[in-house]
């Protein structure tokens, strides 16, 4: 547990300051088939459906892409996790080194198609409360960091298609009695990232949880876990997955995530034709047998979130 906490804490301390922030179960939350599960308002609300439905893919550049070229440095500016074990962080055994990781990886394959160069990328860390403000002031061009399509972020921010399938769960140690997103969080201590679906999640049913601790980063909740602080942490099975690969004391509980949810690469409201571009990159990243988005699967998550079905399947506004 020690060095698990000295591993997670290496992580955050080694991120720069906001300039601006097992097995089957693996497998069905990046696309593959799963029973019924319920549905939260942070993946469904009442004033909506199906909030990951996106505009049709087109190759052409418009006036968005157009201004970013015309920049002095050509670059795309991506919003990013610096500590998201296997999604985005820097590895602390090699280094300082550079950002590896799933959404990283997509990063890289955005800049390349729409600027030729895959290194053609600034990445800005962020925090999980601070994806939307960045998009909107324009700090960023686009955030690629394990962020979830819901209905309330569409009324703020553009959305490209889903390029991944997950759902929020309970991680706790291994001896708690805690099983799960129930009654057995009553009178506990839980820790979720301010501004997640996690948070609001908890907001809509705590089950008599104490669900004051809040963070601005994901990976504190699991410091808090390890220091004692919280009794459990609510996050995407995804992203707990990989820090239960971290560290070996703690694991998800509940047979399965309880919402189903989707992340994409956001961007500003009115980027109708970056949107456009970016599902394009998207289909053809589906697609890529050799060097796609199974490569990366495989390469970064299949250890932690075991074999896939492949991405889920995009779906249109029109």
């Amino acid at each position: 547990m020690a060095v698990a906490c000295l591993l997670a804490a290496a992580l955050v301390l080694a991120l720069p300051h906001w300039r601006g922030d097992n097995g089957s179960r693996g497998a069905a939350g990046a696309g593959g088939d799963r029973g019924p599960v319920s549905q939260a308002a942070p993946a469904r609300a009442d004033e909506c459906e199906a909030p990951e439905r996106s505009l049709r893919p087109d190759s052409k550049d418009g006036p968005t892409l157009e201004k970013i070229k015309q920049r002095k440095v050509k670059k795309l500016v991506v919003g990013v996790d610096q500590n998201s074990y296997r999604w985005g962080y820097r590895d602390p055994n090699k280094g300082v080194g550079k950002l590896e990781g799933f959404d990283i990886d997509l990063a890289h394959e955005i800049a390349e198609r729409l600027l030729g160069d895959r290194d053609a990328v600034v990445f800005r860390a962020i925090p999980t409360n601070q994806r939307v403000p960045a998009i909107q002031s324009g700090q960023v061009d686009m955030v690629v960091r394990t962020m979830t399509i819901n209905c309330d972020r569409i009324k703020d921010v553009a959305f490209s298609t889903a390029y991944f399938e997950t759902g929020q769960q309970v991680l706790a140690p291994k001896s708690s009695a805690i099983t799960g997103y129930d009654d057995s969080l009553k009178g506990r201590k839980v820790c979720s990232a301010a501004g997640s679906t996690a948070e609001a999640a908890l907001k809509e049913n705590s089950f008599g949880a104490d669900i004051k601790t809040t963070v601005p980063n994901q990976l504190d909740c699991l410091v808090r876990l390890q220091l004692g602080e919280v009794d459990a942490v609510v996050t995407d099975s995804a992203l707990a997955a990989g820090q239960a690969a971290q560290d070996p004391t703690v694991e998800l509980k509940g047979a399965e995530p309880f919402t189903t949810e989707y992340y994409g690469v956001a961007m500003k409201k009115d980027a109708d034709d970056l949107v456009r571009r970016v599902n394009a990159v998207l289909d053809d990243f589906r697609n890529d047998k050799k060097d796609g988005w199974q490569a990366s699967y495989d390469k970064w998550l299949a250890a932690d979130l075991g074999r896939s079905a492949g991405p889920p399947k995009p779906t249109y506004k029109d």
